[in-house]
């Protein structure tokens, strides 16, 4: 396991995509499924946002306030880069982590690094993103709630290398500095009953709640597609050539067919064990005719 620490800079954005590995955006809602682990002060902030689901843009956004509510806080060295961000890599050749494991390697290394002090609930922001296999990704802004700057340890690369080997002993993890070991085999059985037991519940919920983002009207990919389809519809209708009506109205049956493969994910979604949660907004019904239809909100969170 491998953990690299990235220049510092001023725009969460940009680590953001980076550990989602693709740019951010204002449909895409990221589950706990993505962001794995957080901050404690996060909680009192999801009290009010129970019913929907944050998307990468507005985990940016998040990161990226106490920039503007501390416009006069700056770093040790006298600047504003207070975005902190590191990469953990495991090796080609280690097993799949679960998501509790995921969460975990993020709490140890979030407290290594600084960000993270036990019973200290209004420290800097930060989340763990897991997007990438065999990835974790850490970002943090270092201006705390207290107008102060966070103050990271002294020779933190040395301590975070010292942590991933405590961590690689500890999971059954493979050490990039020996490769796989005769042990390893050992240190992996250790984890495969729990794997097994927890593993098939885990995943399952996790398919449902990927079913739910697919047929999500609001945030949803099939949602944005079937819009784009709609639209395309209504701007060919309009036109005077024979065809535009005929085409449009075979895009019209292609948003419906769109409109029943969300419906039919919903269903799967619901015979699937999940974690009690409130559910994404389901499908609503085409219109009799094709409209455009919104994108989901990029509204700013309110704090």
């Amino acid at each position: 396991m491998i953990i690299s620490i990235h220049e510092r800079g001023i725009d969460p954005n940009e680590a953001v995509a980076e550990a989602l590995g693709r740019p951010i955006s204002t449909q895409e809602g990221l589950t706990d499924h993505t962001v794995v682990a957080h901050w404690p002060g996060l909680d009192a902030y999801l009290l009010d946002e129970q019913e929907r689901v944050w998307t990468s843009a507005d985990w940016a956004e998040h990161l990226d306030d106490p920039l503007w509510q501390h416009s006069f806080v700056a770093g040790p060295q006298g600047d504003r880069h207070a975005i902190w961000h590191a990469s953990v890599r495991l090796h080609p050749d280690d097993r799949e982590l679960t998501g509790p494991e995921w969460s975990e390697i993020a709490h140890r290394v979030a407290r290594t690094a600084g960000i993270q002090r036990p019973g200290d609930d209004h420290g800097c922001r930060w989340i763990a993103v897991q997007a990438q296999t065999g990835r974790l990704d850490l970002i943090a802004n270092l201006i705390r709630p207290d107008d102060t700057w966070t103050t990271q340890p002294y020779r933190l690369p040395a301590r975070l290398a010292t942590e991933s080997r405590r961590i690689e002993a500890e999971l059954g993890l493979i050490s990039p500095r020996t490769g796989p070991d005769p042990q390893q085999p050992v240190q992996q059985a250790r984890f495969a009953g729990r794997r097994l037991e927890a593993g098939t519940a885990d995943a399952a919920s996790q398919f449902a709640v990927l079913l739910r983002q697919l047929a999500a009207e609001r945030t949803g990919p099939l949602s944005t597609v079937r819009g784009l389809i709609e639209h395309a519809a209504h701007r060919l209708d309009g036109l005077p050539d024979a065809y535009g009506p005929d085409i449009a109205h075979q895009l019209e049956m292609v948003a419906r067919r769109l409109y029943g493969i969300q419906e039919s994910l919903e269903s799967l979604a619901a015979a699937l064990p999940a974690r009690a949660r409130p559910p994404l907004a389901g499908p609503t019904p085409p219109a009799s005719k094709p409209i455009v239809t919104p994108g989901p909100s990029g509204a700013r969170l309110s704090h």
